[in-house]
């Protein structure tokens, strides 16, 4: 080879050399993602957990709707009876040496009526009371004719006279014990008491 071609071939080696010292590197490889958790079992725990607590919370909420109803009915059945009971106990008062029954006294029997049709294990008793005008026998006499004529107007409603207890006082157990009319007027009554069957209205037999 001669001496030119020698020459021209160390230059194309130099040149192949600088180029390749100035070529760039290649870049190095994205490394892969990593693999996103598997969120799915951890999810349905928390669902499941809310779900149970859901639940208990509606079972809870359904006691105490349960609970508040059963109080609610304990207590209007409560006030029935003390009502009915009221109703019973309540008397009713006469005019001056007279044993006919007076418009209030009508009303009253009528309201009494009511809860002795609606509870037929019921059984009362009527006294008869006057003021302390009058002889024993006297008062004694018209307290009876009293009680009688309640227990008349009863069964005249339909209450079976089985059901009805009459007797007299007089004026042995006045209500009031002042001389004077407001408090005589007290005394010229028929009282009224169960002597059965008070089980049916909630409270234990007088």
């Amino acid at each position: 080879m001669t001496r030119f071609s020698l020459r021209s071939a160390a230059l194309i080696a130099a040149a192949f050399a600088i180029g390749a010292c100035h070529k760039a590197p290649a870049p190095a490889p994205a490394p892969a993602p990593a693999p996103a958790p598997d969120n799915s079992a951890a999810e349905a725990r928390a669902r499941a957990a809310a779900a149970r607590a859901d639940s208990i919370a509606r079972a809870d909420a359904a006691r105490r709707d349960a609970a508040a109803r059963d109080e609610a009915a304990r207590r209007a059945r409560e006030a029935a009876a003390a009502a009915a009971r009221a109703t019973l106990d309540a008397a009713i008062y006469f005019d001056l040496d007279k044993d006919a029954l007076r418009t209030d006294a009508e009303q009253a029997l009528d309201a009494k009526v009511t809860v002795l049709k609606s509870q037929a294990a019921l059984h009362i008793r009527i006294d008869g009371n006057a003021d302390d005008r009058g002889s024993d026998e006297y008062n004694l006499a018209l307290g009876q004719r009293r009680s009688a004529t309640a227990k008349r107007y009863l069964e005249a409603r339909g209450i079976d006279a089985s059901r009805i207890e009459v007797v007299s006082f007089g004026k042995e157990r006045p209500a009031c014990k002042d001389e004077a009319e407001s408090c005589w007027q007290q005394n010229r009554r028929d009282g009224f008491s169960i002597t059965a069957g008070a089980g049916s209205l909630g409270a234990s037999n007088r």
